[in-house]
């Protein structure tokens, strides 16, 4: 189920997050919205 929240995040953050979610287009060959990237970065952490 999706929930949505709203969150404030560091500028260092998020540029790692857009980072991420630029690698996550190219291996997918397609789109990924910021909110997947932010979804993938915390189930590789917990």
């Amino acid at each position: 189920m999706e929930k949505r929240i709203c969150l404030m995040i560091d500028e260092d953050v998020d540029k790692k997050i857009r980072s991420i979610q630029s690698k996550l287009i190219k291996r997918n060959q397609g789109s990924c919205s910021y909110s997947k990237a932010i979804n993938h970065v915390l189930r590789e952490n917990f």
